[in-house]
């Protein structure tokens, strides 16, 4: 069992929360996704639970909370994981493949993720029962209750700043519950609870469903353009951050270097926001960053300096670090034992992940899925690959993204990386789009001896192992599945070097 937690959440039946609104088939096409609706209310007792989609990171670490409160957990998902076989060892019956046979017939509560479509067996049944159907995001909001919580909302950064408030707040004593997006590394899960009165969350803005909860210290990473299929423009999506800061109850921490986030402040009528980044004028500035290897950089904050080397790579996640440091010192704790305790982090799952090295070649998987965050891992992997080659494995995510995103991509795959292969788009909750492919990213390249379009994964990673020298950093980059094919490219290049 991992050193955390150490305790079961407490039950917060009376939180008034809100509970998904239900799309009737007759109201809607089925090929709509779930979306969470901010004013119905939770029940009172969540009683036996059903999760839908059970096995991805944030599904599986609230249903890991809710059996830690002795709640029954039952769930289906398409395929089987890691993160399934840890919630059957505590107890869950998992399914694999959606079907309305998965329903108990006593189940009390359904939750679902909104990556589903409403035709979904097991969601229809539910309805058709009058089951309460919740969406991930209101269920957490349930355990959460009434408790003291830091909310980080952001398109991209949030897993690992999540990751290092929880580890900082560890290190100096506290003891919170908490639910990330991705598995702390060293504490090897993506949740737990804790004694506290403290609550962390990866807030998920892709949705609107971050403006749900009741957050007493709101950490905004960044507010890149994203997710404009649920929002329909920019303006709309820097709103809903601008909405969430303006609930916290204590404090909003935001970046005072991206564009969008700089464009949410002004917009802000919250009167305690402390901003953080490499800006002259940033309440907690960043400055003196060195990438050769783990990150090291000093804070400026509050008339003193600070100092840190992390156990990460990448100016990115100096930039991370001091919007944690923010958080820490917002809730009270020393400045230098804050900063301490963030740099013990060491890394979250499909961040800039090893998974294996054959004939001098190492395999890493990360879950970048946006330009700026392809950006930064492969820049922080050019910080450590030495005299090695960059060679990218890029899965692009969503039709929309693809569509509206190709040339961006494109630009920051050719300008970091030595090598690309592109892989078809993984659709996740859109249906298909004519027209885009994965090739709406290789063409764009100016370069395109740089750059592969390969449908077939097999064929994708037996190019990958052709090209490869020793030193070279093999990188997968998405939030599909493309870390699926990790397998294949280390048994590629095994057999590339028989």
């Amino acid at each position: 069992m991992p050193r955390h937690p150490r305790a079961a959440a407490r039950h917060a039946s009376n939180a008034p929360h809100a509970s998904l609104r239900i799309h009737r088939p007759e109201e809607e096409p089925p090929h709509v996704t779930i979306k969470p609706d901010l004013t119905a209310q939770i029940p009172a007792d969540l009683g036996a639970v059903h999760f839908v989609g059970i096995g991805g990171s944030g599904m599986s670490g609230i249903a890991r909370l809710v059996l830690g409160e002795g709640h029954r957990v039952t769930g289906s998902d398409v395929r089987d994981s890691a993160n399934i076989a840890a919630l059957r060892e505590l107890g869950a019956v998992v399914a694999i493949g959606h079907d309305a046979a998965n329903l108990p017939d006593d189940v009390d509560t359904v939750v679902v993720t909104g990556a589903l479509w409403q035709d979904n067996p097991e969601y229809q049944l539910a309805l058709q029962r009058g089951l309460p159907v919740l969406h991930r995001s209101q269920a957490l909001a349930a355990l959460i209750g009434g408790r003291r919580l830091v909310s980080v909302a952001g398109a991209h950064g949030k897993t690992t700043s999540t990751g290092m408030i929880v580890t900082g707040l560890l290190e100096l004593g506290e003891d919170p519950s908490f639910v990330n997006g991705g598995v702390i590394a060293d504490l090897g899960v993506s949740s737990a609870a804790g004694d506290a009165e403290l609550f962390v969350v990866e807030a998920d803005e892709s949705d609107g469903s971050f403006l749900l909860y009741d957050t007493s210290i709101a950490l905004i990473t960044n507010v890149d353009p994203d997710h404009l299929d649920h929002y329909g423009s920019r303006d709309a999506f820097e709103q809903a951050f601008v909405d969430f800061g303006d609930r916290a109850r204590e404090l909003v921490v935001i970046s005072s270097d991206d564009p969008g986030a700089t464009r949410v402040r002004e917009r802000l009528s919250h009167g305690n926001v402390v901003t953080f980044g490499e800006a002259a004028d940033a309440t907690v500035r960043v400055h003196s960053v060195e990438t050769d290897g783990p990150v090291a950089f000093a804070i400026d904050y509050a008339g003193a300096s600070y100092t840190a080397r992390l156990r990460v790579p990448g100016r990115h996640n100096a930039i991370n670090a001091a919007g944690a440091f923010a958080v820490l010192v917002g809730l009270g704790h020393d400045p230098a034992a804050a900063l301490a305790g963030i740099a013990t982090f060491g890394g979250t799952g499909r961040r800039f992940e090893l998974h294996g090295t054959v004939g001098g070649v190492s395999v890493y998987d990360d879950y970048a899925h946006h330009p700026t965050e392809v950006a930064a891992a492969l820049a922080a992997a050019r910080t450590v690959v030495g005299d090695g080659r960059i060679i990218a494995v890029h899965q692009p995510h969503t039709y929309s993204r693809t569509q509206a995103f190709a040339k961006e991509f494109a630009e920051v795959l050719e300008q970091y990386a030595d090598e690309t292969v592109v892989l078809d788009v993984y659709g996740a909750r859109e249906d298909p789009v004519p027209g885009v492919t994965g090739a709406l990213v290789s063409e764009r390249f100016a370069d395109p001896s740089k750059v592969a379009f390969i449908v077939d994964w097999q064929e994708a990673a037996d190019h990958t192992a052709k090209i490869a020298h020793d030193g070279d950093f093999v990188i997968t980059l998405g939030c599909g599945d493309v870390y699926r094919i990790v397998p294949q490219l280390l048994g590629s290049l095994e057999r590339e070097r028989e």
